[in-house]
């Protein structure tokens, strides 16, 4: 079946307007995702699901430049825009992403896949979120589209429609679930931006590891924190939204 990763975007961030077309070094926030997304060895196609507003045609031209396939759909109804998107390109498996997350790991986003892949007809949903092992910023989630269809009729909750995948992990007797772990508990790093702080971080990461490598790992990162341990702290007060 056809592997497919949708990227939710859009300029509107309630904390940090316009923060996934930031630069660092030249360079977008979205660019560096998508590069770094483009390294995985199983998705078959990269698809970035923005809204039909007028502020997010910026989103649109940087991806028709960088030759990604964009769809455009409601701004609050994020789980029809999902819905709608896997229609479109015909996903068979869909690996779902948040834009704001400019160190994704290929590697780590291969695990969850094949976690998936290895256990599919036991399984509708994969992640590395249920148990957080993983620094936020590498989260991943991937089901079946038959999962997320079920999920589009189904949920009614603002909550579910708004939130993508919340309807599949709060409704365990209704999808089977399976999650990993990392080897070792990287859980209260935060390598997400969704504020000031958060940037200044991956600003400080990727100006210091891009230039000499620029499809850097995990351990990259942690080994260049581990030099700079000031900068953990950067971000570490922030606080994620809650669902």
């Amino acid at each position: 079946m056809k592997i497919v990763a949708i990227i939710q975007a859009r300029m509107g961030s309630t904390r940090l307007p316009g923060k996934i077309v930031r630069k660092v070094m030249d360079k977008t926030i979205l660019e560096y995702q998508l590069e770094r997304v483009q390294q995985s060895k199983l998705i078959d196609e990269v698809i970035v699901a923005t809204t039909q507003k007028e502020s997010d045609n910026v989103i649109v031209a940087l991806c028709q430049h960088l030759g990604i396939h964009v769809y455009r759909g409601s701004e609050n109804d994020v789980l029809a825009r999902y819905y709608e998107a896997a229609v479109e390109c015909k996903a068979g498996i869909i690996v779902r992403l948040t834009s704001d997350c400019p160190l994704i790991d290929a590697e780590v986003i291969d695990q969850v896949i094949q976690l998936y892949l290895d256990r599919q007809g036991e399984i509708d949903y994969a992640s590395n979120i249920m148990e957080r092992t993983f620094p936020r910023g590498l989260d991943t989630e991937v089901f079946s589209f038959r999962a997320l269809q079920k999920a589009y009729e189904s949920a009614s909750l603002e909550r579910d429609r708004e939130h993508v995948t919340a309807y599949l992990y709060t409704n365990p007797g209704e999808f089977q679930l399976g999650n990993i772990t990392s080897s070792q508990n990287l859980g209260s790093h935060r390598w997400t931006v969704d504020t000031e702080e958060d940037f200044e971080l991956i600003r400080r990461i990727i100006e210091s590891l891009y230039p000499q490598k620029a499809i850097f790992t995990v351990q990259d990162i942690i080994e260049l924190l581990d030099e700079n341990p000031a900068w953990v702290e950067i971000n570490a007060h922030i606080e994620q939204k809650k669902l």
